[in-house]
């Protein structure tokens, strides 16, 4: 089977890291990473490495599966797929890379899902056992889950309830669905995700900076949105604020990522992670210097 688990994990870096270039580079570098792990995990002569090869192909055929599965079923939960929904689950296969038979199985699988007879429970279980230890994964999967659900703007109470599933069967807590989810919804809601800006926002935006209170206006966005990025509360204290922002830049340093197991090759999109939370932190603190 073709990997391309690096083509989901960068698609989805590249869309919640901002900027222009920041899907591209994704994909740049989630497809290094898939040569990594054919030249590094799954290439190999030694049998000793038979099983672990086999598992990690197993890992990647029940996240494909399921990813689309579940996207399927969330664009259908509300009775009707809308256009919106169609375009997210377009744009992350071609985001992947996805083109011939692995495009049809993507389809076929999102297909699947759709159908409100078809039991997701196995999928979810096997997905979990799948991801065990794994929770980047895990929230990897969220994430694309939550672009897709967000799409049409709106977050629809059946779609929350497809969600919640999802959390209780892969063990994720209400804590990190509300901190995910609010990161998410940040970035979407505020511009940060540049596959979701269309031609119309750009021409309100640029409408708006004809006049002193559009300037602010957008200040104002800009800094709820930094709020957002961080998944914390405006009224945060600056202690608990400084403690949030790097709690955030550990778990993206470049180096401890690729100290985890991910390739060198993805620094640079490691790097523009901590640049777009530190960009947050910056926004935050000059705000609050100037009140």
């Amino acid at each position: 089977m073709k990997i391309w688990i690096g083509k989901i994990i960068g698609a989805t870096i590249g869309l919640f890291s901002g900027g222009p270039f920041g899907i591209v580079i994704g994909m740049i570098a989630g497809h290094l990473l898939d040569q990594f792990i054919e030249r590094n995990v799954l290439v190999t002569t030694k049998p000793s490495n038979n099983a672990n090869s086999s598992l990690q192909m197993q890992i990647q055929e029940v996240f494909f599966r399921t990813t689309f599965r579940v996207m399927g079923r969330i664009a259908k939960a509300d009775g009707h797929v809308s256009n919106e929904e169609i375009a997210a689950a377009q744009n992350i296969m071609s985001q992947m890379g996805l083109d011939g038979d692995m495009r049809q199985q993507a389809i076929q699988f999102f297909t699947e899902g759709k159908d409100e007879h078809f039991d997701l429970g196995p999928d979810l279980i096997r997905l979990k056992e799948a991801l065990s230890h794994q929770a980047s994964l895990s929230q990897m999967f969220l994430e694309i889950q939550l672009s897709v659900a967000y799409s049409d703007g709106k977050l629809s109470l059946e779609e929350r309830r497809v969600l919640d599933r999802i959390c209780r069967d892969l063990g994720i807590s209400a804590f990190q669905f509300e901190w995910i989810h609010s990161r998410v919804k940040a970035a979407m809601a505020g511009g940060w995700s540049s596959s979701q800006r269309s031609s119309s926002d750009s021409n309100r935006r640029s409408s708006s900076n004809g006049s002193q209170s559009g300037r602010g206006r957008s200040s104002r966005s800009e800094i709820a949105t930094a709020y957002g990025v961080l998944g914390v509360k405006a009224d945060i204290s600056d202690g608990d604020l400084k403690k949030a922002y790097r709690k955030l830049m550990s778990q993206h340093h470049p180096d401890k990522l690729v100290a985890k197991g991910l390739p060198a090759e993805m620094m640079k999109l490691a790097k523009e992670k901590t640049q777009n939370i530190q960009t947050a932190y910056d926004k935050i603190r000059q705000a609050r210097k100037d009140q």
